[in-house]
């Protein structure tokens, strides 16, 4: 039985080059354990990004052929990715080793630390990765898991998506989309929106409102009708505008090109990225930190040096007048406010979107359809490629070519382009002399390699 972190000396992960379970793997390397794993992406004989990084930091990894799993493994990690039908998993089960899903992992590893979880259908690691900065800025050498790249970590050749961290805090994504949220009992709780995702808003407000009293602090994002509902506190919440009696306030936004500034109660704060929803992120992380001690001069001073994270508004570059984008946007809200972060940044944005899973993509079908339709300036377009299948079973009766259709009918410039290989050819007449092309996706991890592919020939 698996009841703290000190039950666990040799893990084994399945599925370990997942964003998710890479990151708690690198954690659990770094606090000492000796970590292996395998991958259906791990290939004998071929070179794997991921698996290379993670070999460097000591993890072993392994082809996942049902070759490596041994009782010398304390414990197997799985994710909800991982079927029963797995040859290793039905090898744990035999060999008797415990079966932890990757969930449970994080719980016991929160509970180990001071934690920070941060929660929302929107934001969650960019806030996450701008908390980190700050406190790492400001000494404490905090940890952090995340389900995004740091960029300034990239850079030093890791995957950076986790530190272990030397000092007593850590920095946590709740995640509410597979109900795993009511799991962490953090030191402090941040709850930053509630939109229609995963779930209709009834449930994730259900789960939020079991988080919260998981909570020792829980901080809200009063800026959000349905998260405000959820207070417990108000000098603990922040808001944009001012507003009597809530603790923090973000006013004075402004974007130009790249970069956006605004001021936290007084304080100013500039930052290289753009989109008032970045605006509500900095303010969350903040107020989280000087929740903690932090002053506010030294949360700014170190957003100033925020290079930000993996495909959350990457900017690969500028052709002819086309400035590339790439961005995890997967749901209609995230969506919209990509594309309207990009809009004060040139005259037309020709935003693509990939929708991932037809299940998802039936459930949110109208709600894509409106915030499209509303985000969208007459100058502007939406062009869309057919929905990204992981496999599985699946009901496959909507594509994103309806999507499309419903959106022309509302005189939106809409285009369907089936095969993404294709895509630049069919768009490259609508390019303007200044103009953002906005890739937007989720979930196919050859998104990566898609953006590089259309900025060699953009």
């Amino acid at each position: 039985m698996i009841r703290s972190l000190h039950d666990i000396s040799a893990p084994y992960f399945i599925g370990i080059a997942g964003t998710g379970m890479s990151a708690l793997a690198q954690y659990l390397q770094g606090i000492g354990m000796q970590v292996s794993g395998s991958d259906r992406q791990f290939e004998k004989g071929a070179l794997n990004e991921v698996r290379t990084k993670l070999s460097e930091t000591g993890i072993r990894c392994f082809e996942q052929d049902g070759s490596s799993l041994t009782a010398a493994f304390d414990v197997v990690i799985v994710s909800t990715a991982i079927e029963d039908t797995i040859i290793e998993v039905q090898q744990a089960k035999q060999l008797g080793i415990p079966i932890l899903h990757r969930a449970a992992l994080l719980a016991l590893i929160a509970a180990s630390k001071k934690t920070i979880a941060i929660a929302g259908t929107s934001g969650k690691s960019t806030t996450s990765a701008m908390l980190f900065e700050i406190l790492d800025k400001a000494g404490y050498q905090p940890g952090i898991i995340s389900g995004a790249g740091l960029v300034r970590i990239i850079e030093e050749g890791k995957i950076g998506n986790a530190v272990a961290g030397k000092g007593e805090w850590l920095v946590i994504e709740a995640d509410e989309s597979d109900g795993s949220i009511v799991q962490y009992h953090p030191h402090i709780g941040v709850l930053l929106n509630i939109d229609k995702d995963h779930e209709e808003t009834e449930k994730l407000i259900s789960l939020f409102t079991t988080f919260k009293s998981n909570c020792q602090r829980f901080l809200v994002n009063r800026t959000h009708p349905l998260a405000a509902t959820l207070s417990f506190d108000a000098n603990n919440d922040f808001v944009v505008a001012k507003s009597e009696g809530v603790g923090y306030c973000a006013e004075a936004f402004s974007q130009s090109g790249m970069t956006i500034s605004f001021l936290v109660n007084g304080e100013r704060v500039d930052l290289q990225q753009i989109g008032q929803h970045n605006m509500e992120n900095a303010l969350a992380a903040i107020a989280t930190a000087h929740q903690i001690g932090v002053p506010l001069a030294v949360a700014a001073a170190a957003l100033a040096e925020y290079k930000g994270i993996y495909r959350r508004h990457q900017v690969l570059g500028q052709k002819n007048g086309v400035w590339l984008i790439d961005d995890y946007a997967h749901n209609p809200v995230k969506c919209a406010a990509a594309i309207r972060a990009c809009q004060p940044v040139a005259s037309k944005v020709i935003a693509w979107f990939q929708p991932h899973g037809f299940k998802p993509t039936r459930f949110l079908r109208h709600d894509f359809v409106q915030e499209f339709a509303a985000v969208l300036r007459s100058c502007d377009e939406i062009w869309m490629s057919e929905i990204y299948y992981a496999g599985g079973a699946a009901v496959k009766d909507i594509s994103a070519a309806d999507l499309i259709e419903d959106l022309q009918q509302l005189g939106v410039a809409a285009f369907f382009v089936a095969n993404r290989a294709e895509l630049l050819a069919n768009m490259r007449a609508h390019f303007s002399a200044d103009c953002v092309l906005l890739l937007m996706g989720a979930r196919d991890p050859s998104l990566e390699t898609f953006a590089r592919e259309v900025w060699d020939t953009l």
